[in-house]
């Protein structure tokens, strides 16, 4: 069975693979620059199905920032886990900001989805939840205010790499969470 004949008997392969093309699109050119025309031809779908699929152009937009904030989710679930295996230590937070930014691709799809959001109010819940996810996180062991502090300082060390050519070496990056976290956890013994 040929390519085309399998996404017309199935409507939901073709909408996810215009979904997932209006993502990758976002990705590269930004919210504001995707079109149809561009979305239909990335899909490799006539311009006619995105329309048949999407009421507006808008609607499939945010649907592909749907679908980044699922990409950028799956990767908080891992640096949980790395947290909860490894422990939240100014060293451990580091090492594992140090690898996320070796990952061009999820660093433009978080930034894809944070921009477009400071547009779209109806997008902050979706841009704040990998902040909001990094606190919780943290506050067990240091507090809402470190915990907060610490991913503030993270969520600037992303926007700076994003626009330096050299992104911030680990020590610093671990020497600054220490000063923020400091060294011990909130759980004391009274």
């Amino acid at each position: 069975m040929s390519e085309p004949q399998r996404r017309r008997r199935d409507p939901e392969a073709r909408r996810h693979e215009i979904v997932v093309a209006a993502a990758e699109l976002i990705v590269e050119v930004g919210v504001s620059a995707v079109t149809h025309r561009m979305i239909a031809a990335r899909a490799g779908v006539p311009l006619g199905a995105t329309t048949q699929h999407f009421a507006t152009l808008d609607d499939l937009r945010s649907e592909a920032l749907h679908h980044l904030v699922t990409e950028v989710d799956a990767g908080i679930d891992d640096i949980r886990a790395a947290l909860q295996q490894r422990g939240a230590t100014p060293a451990v937070l580091a090492d594992l900001l140090v690898k996320g930014l070796a990952d061009a691709r999820a660093l433009e799809a978080d930034r894809a989805v944070v921009t477009a959001a400071i547009d779209d109010p109806q997008l902050r819940a979706l841009a704040r939840r990998w902040s909001d996810r990094m606190i919780g996180f943290l506050v067990p062991d240091y507090g809402v205010e470190r915990a907060t502090a610490a991913s503030v300082f993270i969520d600037g060390v992303l926007w700076h790499a994003r626009i330096h050519d050299e992104p911030l070496n680990i020590a610093l990056i671990e020497n600054a969470l220490t000063g923020i976290l400091g060294t011990e956890t909130t759980t004391t013994s009274d």
